[in-house]
């Protein structure tokens, strides 16, 4: 909603330029240690497939019809643009997922900026809400990375200002913005799926201008435009389509995994050691309560900050319920968690005294959101990173000769720019039991196909990483005359016969 307090001053200069370019400014050195982090430490060995598609695509091939990725493709087609324009490296593909970071977080911190209503604690505590989004643990180790975590958070932020923005004007141009906004979000993940339908049922009930009707045509009408790449697959292979975005994803993503179970307890358990958790979700329940009892604010100011906390809820039903879960995925709540944390901090903040101090309680936040990113850096600290990772692939690619066949993970066919063989580009779907003529449509490779391949000499080169029951179970160290060991990755070369 618009602010009510005088937009100029006595001099007649725009009030809010000044706060503006501040928290730009603030918005730049966020991007700028973003920006760092994604081209040291970022880092996650799943998204070597999601590289590896970004690359394929690049080179002509198609998803699900060309090899087997159960990931909706937005994402994927966007990387593979990047690469277009800055080679094949992942370099760039962190440096523009560290963009959107930045960027959601700004938008999200303007919402504040915009939305308090003491002009006092504006910038204070949009600066609050830009590091609470920018530094929070599981949005810098992931949101930087190839995976569609960053542009999923840039999205579905944006989509919630267009939301708000819609409700105010007759025409429907902002919520088919939205719409666009929401639907590209789920069309590079299905995680941020719930986006839409909460935004178009608040667009609905809140709207104030223009007809209703009109603006649930122009959201469904923008949200469908980014599948239009999956439509355009699902005519020339729909058993391929259905296979990868649905079928794998509700009935072949914990096949051989015994410890799905314990994996979703310990995820949804964890927020018991993070301060940062704690902290964004307590305030956040003081920030609810202070705007449903005490904060007399009007009823369009308040339906803002309550569209944020159903999307919260909302996503994190739906994560909350995905089997197996990870800590990652919930990263997508947290600047909708933070906006209400924000009103929970102006408020305890006010209640302390600190009314004409709001610096205070925003510097508390921001100090325990940065010792929470620091303890979270540190603990990573001995994990793979690109650098372990492209030592190895030069080990591969000394030992193999050109348009030799290798056994690898994802990541390493992406560093080799070798094509990997039909069925390796997702190493996940090894472990699925397919009748063949369905494996072979959907490009997927059985890993008792595999092993036999290997005892028959197809692979010149194995590269094993985290794989010491396969090693085991093919007996590497006999089949092959020579190996190197870099870091957890031995590499395996020249076969020795039968």
């Amino acid at each position: 909603m618009e602010d009510s307090s005088p937009r100029a001053d006595a001099a007649g200069t725009d009030w809010r330029r000044g706060p503006l370019l501040r928290l730009g400014g603030v918005a730049v050195l966020l991007f700028a240690g973003l920006l760092v982090y994604s081209q040291t430490l970022a880092f996650a060995w799943d998204e070597g497939f999601h590289l590896l598609a970004a690359q394929l695509i690049k080179a002509g091939k198609k998803p699900y019809l060309d090899f087997c990725f159960p990931q909706t493709p937005l994402n994927a087609y966007l990387n593979a643009a990047w690469m277009r324009l800055f080679g094949e490296g992942w370099r760039a593909v962190h440096a523009l997922a560290a963009f959107w970071v930045a960027a959601a977080a700004f938008l999200m911190a303007d919402f504040i900026r915009t939305r308090l209503p003491l002009p006092g604690w504006r910038l204070p505590a949009a600066v609050g809400a830009a590091v609470a989004v920018a530094m929070n643990s599981q949005v810098v180790l992931f949101g930087t990375i190839g995976q569609a975590y960053g542009i999923c958070l840039f999205l579905t932020v944006a989509a919630f200002r267009m939301a708000i923005w819609s409700v105010r004007r007759k025409g429907a141009l902002l919520a088919a913005a939205a719409g666009v906004m929401a639907g590209a979000a789920a069309a590079s993940s299905l995680l941020s799926a719930p986006v839409a339908p909460v935004l178009i049922l608040w667009i609905l009930i809140c709207n104030r201008a223009g007809r209703r009707w009109d603006k649930l045509a122009g959201f469904l009408g923008g949200a469908a435009l980014p599948f239009l790449p999956v439509v355009s697959l699902y005519r020339q292979g729909p058993r391929q389509v259905l296979f990868n975005i649905i079928q794998y994803q509700l009935y072949y993503r914990r096949v051989k995994w015994d410890g799905a179970t314990g994996q979703d307890i310990s995820t949804l358990t964890s927020w018991i050691d993070s301060a940062q958790g704690l902290s964004l979700g307590l305030l956040a329940v003081v920030g609810v309560w202070f705007l449903v009892r005490r904060s007399g604010w009007e009823r369009e100011r308040k339906a803002e900050f309550y569209l944020a906390g159903c999307l919260a809820l909302a996503l994190g039903l739906e994560l909350a319920t995905a089997h197996p879960t990870f800590e990652r995925y919930f990263l997508l709540l947290v600047p909708f968690v933070a906006v209400l944390a924000i009103v929970g901090l102006f408020y305890a903040g006010s209640r302390l005294d600190f009314g004409d101090r709001p610096w205070r309680p925003a510097l508390f936040l921001i100090l325990l959101t940065a010792l929470g990113l620091g303890k979270a850096i540190f603990e990573d600290r001995d994990s793979y990173s690109w650098k372990d990772c492209e030592k190895i692939a030069r080990q591969v690619d000394q030992v193999t000769p050109p348009g030799g066949s290798l056994w690898a993970d994802e990541l390493f066919y992406f560093l080799t720019r070798r094509p990997p063989p039909d069925g390796m580009q997702f190493s996940y779907a090894h472990d699925l039991e397919l009748p063949r003529d369905q494996a072979a449509l959907f490009h997927v490779l059985p890993v008792a196909t595999i092993h036999q391949r290997v005892r028959d000499g197809v692979y010149g080169t194995v590269a094993a990483c985290y794989e010491s029951d396969q090693v085991d179970k093919v007996n590497l160290a006999q089949l092959f005359r020579h190996k190197a060991e870099i870091k957890d990755c031995t590499v395996y070369w020249e076969w020795a016969g039968k």
